[in-house]
Protein backbone atom coordinates (compact mmCIF):
# COMPACT_ATOMS: atom_id res chain seq x y z
CA UNK A 1 0.00 0.00 0.00
CA UNK A 2 1.23 3.42 -0.74
CA UNK A 3 1.77 6.37 1.89
CA UNK A 4 0.81 9.71 0.76
CA UNK A 5 3.57 11.83 1.45
CA UNK A 6 2.71 14.11 4.43
CA UNK A 7 1.06 17.30 4.28
CA UNK A 8 2.91 20.61 6.21
CA UNK A 9 0.91 24.04 6.30
CA UNK A 10 2.19 27.03 7.10
CA UNK A 11 0.55 28.62 9.46
CA UNK A 12 1.08 32.21 11.09
CA UNK A 13 2.62 31.81 14.76
CA UNK A 14 2.97 35.08 17.33
CA UNK A 15 6.21 35.06 19.21
CA UNK A 16 6.79 36.90 22.47
CA UNK A 17 9.24 39.46 22.53
CA UNK A 18 11.99 39.80 24.75
CA UNK A 19 14.41 42.35 25.08
CA UNK A 20 17.48 43.57 27.02
CA UNK A 21 16.05 46.00 29.80
CA UNK A 22 18.95 48.41 32.18
CA UNK A 23 17.59 49.49 35.21
CA UNK A 24 19.22 52.76 35.46
CA UNK A 25 19.50 54.37 38.92
CA UNK A 26 20.94 58.27 39.20
CA UNK A 27 22.83 57.41 35.91
CA UNK A 28 24.25 53.78 37.32
CA UNK A 29 23.71 51.34 35.89
CA UNK A 30 22.55 48.55 38.34
CA UNK A 31 20.67 45.26 36.66
CA UNK A 32 20.42 44.67 33.13
CA UNK A 33 17.31 41.90 32.53
CA UNK A 34 15.40 40.45 29.49
CA UNK A 35 12.25 40.81 29.67
CA UNK A 36 9.05 41.72 27.49
CA UNK A 37 8.95 45.32 26.82
CA UNK A 38 5.56 46.49 27.95
CA UNK A 39 4.56 48.18 31.32
CA UNK A 40 7.88 48.90 31.86
CA UNK A 41 7.25 51.91 34.06
CA UNK A 42 5.11 49.26 36.70
CA UNK A 43 8.57 47.13 36.03
CA UNK A 44 10.68 50.03 37.13
CA UNK A 45 8.71 50.48 40.39
CA UNK A 46 8.24 47.14 41.26
CA UNK A 47 12.05 46.45 40.45
CA UNK A 48 13.29 49.14 43.05
CA UNK A 49 10.43 47.87 45.73
CA UNK A 50 11.16 43.97 45.67
CA UNK A 51 15.17 44.32 45.68
CA UNK A 52 15.05 47.03 48.16
CA UNK A 53 16.16 49.81 46.30
CA UNK A 54 13.54 52.31 46.99
CA UNK A 55 10.10 52.59 47.41
CA UNK A 56 7.52 54.82 45.22
CA UNK A 57 8.05 58.16 47.04
CA UNK A 58 11.68 57.35 46.74
CA UNK A 59 11.73 57.57 43.19
CA UNK A 60 11.45 61.74 41.38
CA UNK A 61 11.18 60.14 37.46
CA UNK A 62 11.27 57.48 35.39
CA UNK A 63 12.12 57.54 31.74
CA UNK A 64 11.76 54.57 29.06
CA UNK A 65 14.73 55.01 27.09
CA UNK A 66 14.92 53.12 23.24
CA UNK A 67 18.20 52.22 22.42
CA UNK A 68 19.86 50.14 19.56
CA UNK A 69 20.68 47.17 22.06
CA UNK A 70 17.57 47.52 23.86
CA UNK A 71 15.59 50.13 26.41
CA UNK A 72 17.14 51.96 29.40
CA UNK A 73 14.91 52.75 32.10
CA UNK A 74 16.27 55.79 33.59
CA UNK A 75 15.65 55.64 36.96
CA UNK A 76 15.96 58.98 39.15
CA UNK A 77 15.75 58.68 42.89
CA UNK A 78 15.39 61.55 45.58
CA UNK A 79 18.89 61.86 47.55
CA UNK A 80 18.18 59.88 50.51
CA UNK A 81 17.68 56.50 48.33
CA UNK A 82 20.94 56.84 47.02
CA UNK A 83 22.58 54.95 50.02
CA UNK A 84 20.45 51.79 49.67
CA UNK A 85 22.38 51.19 46.34
CA UNK A 86 25.41 50.03 47.43
CA UNK A 87 23.04 47.22 49.60
CA UNK A 88 21.72 45.61 46.33
CA UNK A 89 24.72 46.01 43.87
CA UNK A 90 24.27 43.60 40.80
CA UNK A 91 27.02 43.92 38.11
CA UNK A 92 25.21 40.37 35.72
CA UNK A 93 22.61 40.30 33.05
CA UNK A 94 19.80 38.59 33.79
CA UNK A 95 18.60 36.21 31.84
CA UNK A 96 14.40 36.09 32.40
CA UNK A 97 14.48 32.58 34.39
CA UNK A 98 16.82 34.38 37.00
CA UNK A 99 15.80 36.11 39.73
CA UNK A 100 19.60 36.31 42.31
CA UNK A 101 21.81 37.08 39.21
CA UNK A 102 24.15 39.31 40.12
CA UNK A 103 23.66 39.44 44.16
CA UNK A 104 27.23 39.22 45.82
CA UNK A 105 26.74 38.11 48.38
CA UNK A 106 25.54 34.85 50.20
CA UNK A 107 23.52 36.96 53.17
CA UNK A 108 21.66 38.98 50.34
CA UNK A 109 20.50 35.78 48.62
CA UNK A 110 19.07 34.16 51.23
CA UNK A 111 17.63 37.51 52.97
CA UNK A 112 14.88 37.24 55.62
CA UNK A 113 12.32 39.66 55.00
CA UNK A 114 10.65 41.95 57.49
CA UNK A 115 7.10 40.07 58.23
CA UNK A 116 4.32 41.13 56.17
CA UNK A 117 1.62 43.59 57.62
CA UNK A 118 -1.13 42.60 60.03
CA UNK A 119 -3.55 40.87 57.71
CA UNK A 120 -7.48 40.10 58.60
CA UNK A 121 -7.72 38.50 54.72
CA UNK A 122 -8.98 35.34 54.90
CA UNK A 123 -10.30 32.75 51.84
CA UNK A 124 -11.97 29.74 51.43
CA UNK A 125 -10.97 27.01 48.86
CA UNK A 126 -13.66 28.94 46.55
CA UNK A 127 -12.25 32.03 46.30
CA UNK A 128 -8.74 30.18 45.74
CA UNK A 129 -9.75 28.42 42.72
CA UNK A 130 -11.92 31.98 41.78
CA UNK A 131 -8.55 33.96 41.40
CA UNK A 132 -6.53 30.99 39.40
CA UNK A 133 -9.34 30.73 37.12
CA UNK A 134 -9.83 34.59 36.71
CA UNK A 135 -5.76 34.44 36.26
CA UNK A 136 -6.01 32.05 33.91
CA UNK A 137 -8.98 33.97 31.92
CA UNK A 138 -6.67 37.05 31.77
CA UNK A 139 -3.80 36.26 30.20
CA UNK A 140 -3.99 38.29 26.25
CA UNK A 141 0.02 37.62 25.64
CA UNK A 142 -0.26 33.71 26.83
CA UNK A 143 -3.04 33.48 24.59
CA UNK A 144 -1.38 34.66 21.46
CA UNK A 145 2.46 33.23 22.32
CA UNK A 146 2.22 29.87 24.72
CA UNK A 147 4.73 31.12 26.11
CA UNK A 148 4.72 34.20 29.04
CA UNK A 149 4.42 33.57 32.70
CA UNK A 150 1.51 36.05 34.81
CA UNK A 151 1.38 37.46 38.44
CA UNK A 152 -1.88 38.54 39.54
CA UNK A 153 -3.38 40.32 42.33
CA UNK A 154 -6.75 39.02 44.10
CA UNK A 155 -9.12 40.08 46.87
CA UNK A 156 -12.64 38.33 47.71
CA UNK A 157 -14.18 41.74 47.70
CA UNK A 158 -12.85 42.79 44.42
CA UNK A 159 -11.52 40.04 42.31
CA UNK A 160 -9.02 39.96 39.81
CA UNK A 161 -7.38 43.55 40.84
CA UNK A 162 -4.54 43.49 38.38
CA UNK A 163 -2.04 41.66 36.25
CA UNK A 164 1.16 41.49 34.35
CA UNK A 165 2.64 39.03 31.84
CA UNK A 166 6.06 38.79 30.84
CA UNK A 167 8.65 36.41 29.51
CA UNK A 168 10.23 35.63 32.94
CA UNK A 169 7.85 34.92 36.19
CA UNK A 170 9.80 37.37 38.16
CA UNK A 171 9.44 40.19 36.17
CA UNK A 172 6.11 39.23 35.93
CA UNK A 173 5.82 39.95 39.69
CA UNK A 174 8.01 42.80 39.64
CA UNK A 175 5.81 44.68 37.10
CA UNK A 176 2.80 43.61 39.47
CA UNK A 177 4.46 45.02 42.30
CA UNK A 178 5.21 48.44 40.96
CA UNK A 179 1.15 48.37 39.48
CA UNK A 180 0.24 48.06 43.05
CA UNK A 181 2.85 49.90 45.09
CA UNK A 182 1.71 52.89 42.28
CA UNK A 183 -2.11 52.05 43.71
CA UNK A 184 -1.12 51.61 47.31
CA UNK A 185 -2.83 48.17 47.14
CA UNK A 186 -0.80 45.05 49.22
CA UNK A 187 -4.18 43.39 51.14
CA UNK A 188 -4.66 40.54 48.39
CA UNK A 189 -3.67 37.62 47.32
CA UNK A 190 -0.76 37.16 44.96
CA UNK A 191 -1.41 34.71 41.61
CA UNK A 192 1.65 33.28 40.08
CA UNK A 193 1.27 30.95 36.97
CA UNK A 194 5.08 29.77 38.26
CA UNK A 195 6.96 27.75 40.89
CA UNK A 196 7.49 28.97 43.94
CA UNK A 197 11.16 29.65 44.81
CA UNK A 198 12.76 31.59 47.59
CA UNK A 199 13.28 34.70 45.25
CA UNK A 200 9.35 34.98 44.63
CA UNK A 201 8.84 34.86 48.42
CA UNK A 202 11.33 37.43 48.49
CA UNK A 203 9.19 39.81 46.00
CA UNK A 204 5.87 38.78 47.57
CA UNK A 205 6.93 39.37 50.97
CA UNK A 206 8.19 43.43 49.64
CA UNK A 207 5.03 43.98 48.18
CA UNK A 208 3.31 42.47 51.80
CA UNK A 209 0.77 40.18 50.67
CA UNK A 210 -0.28 38.10 53.26
CA UNK A 211 -1.51 35.38 50.99
CA UNK A 212 0.47 34.01 47.72
CA UNK A 213 -1.16 31.42 45.54
CA UNK A 214 0.85 29.16 42.79
CA UNK A 215 -0.47 26.28 40.34
CA UNK A 216 3.15 24.98 40.26
CA UNK A 217 4.92 23.69 43.62
CA UNK A 218 7.17 25.48 45.97
CA UNK A 219 11.18 24.85 47.23
CA UNK A 220 12.04 23.69 50.61
CA UNK A 221 13.37 27.17 51.06
CA UNK A 222 10.37 28.97 49.67
CA UNK A 223 8.35 27.33 52.10
CA UNK A 224 10.74 28.23 55.06
CA UNK A 225 10.93 31.98 53.55
CA UNK A 226 7.05 31.90 53.44
CA UNK A 227 6.99 30.70 57.21
CA UNK A 228 9.33 33.21 58.76
CA UNK A 229 7.76 36.26 56.55
CA UNK A 230 4.35 35.10 58.04
CA UNK A 231 2.83 34.93 54.48
CA UNK A 232 0.15 31.85 53.83
CA UNK A 233 1.68 29.58 50.89
CA UNK A 234 -0.75 28.46 48.84
CA UNK A 235 0.85 26.14 45.96
CA UNK A 236 -0.31 23.04 43.22
CA UNK A 237 -3.80 24.92 43.11
CA UNK A 238 -5.62 24.00 39.85
CA UNK A 239 -9.10 23.90 40.46
CA UNK A 240 -10.52 22.68 43.66
CA UNK A 241 -7.20 21.16 44.77
CA UNK A 242 -4.60 22.81 46.51
CA UNK A 243 -2.28 22.36 49.14
CA UNK A 244 -1.59 24.82 51.56
CA UNK A 245 2.12 24.98 53.08
CA UNK A 246 2.12 27.62 55.88
CA UNK A 247 0.29 29.93 58.20
CA UNK A 248 -3.05 28.01 57.07
CA UNK A 249 -5.50 30.19 59.27
CA UNK A 250 -5.81 32.03 56.69
CA UNK A 251 -7.77 29.77 54.93
CA UNK A 252 -11.42 29.32 56.06
CA UNK A 253 -13.75 26.53 55.52
CA UNK A 254 -16.73 26.77 52.89
CA UNK A 255 -19.99 28.07 54.76
CA UNK A 256 -23.02 26.45 53.69
CA UNK A 257 -25.88 27.98 52.03
CA UNK A 258 -28.37 29.08 54.58
CA UNK A 259 -26.56 28.68 57.32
Amino acid sequence: MLERPRQFAQLPRVLPEEVAVALTYNGSTQAVMMATPADLEDFAYGFSLTEGIATADDIASITVQPTPLGIDLQIWLHDPAEARLTLRRRSMAGPVGCGLCGIDSLEQAVRVPAPVPPSTLTMTGADIARAVAAMAARQPLRDLTNATHAAAFWTPAAGLVALREDVGRHNALDKLAGALCRKGLRDGAVVLTSRVSIDMVQKAAALGAPVLIAVSAPTVAAVAMADAAGITLVALARGERFEVFCHPARITAEVPDGA
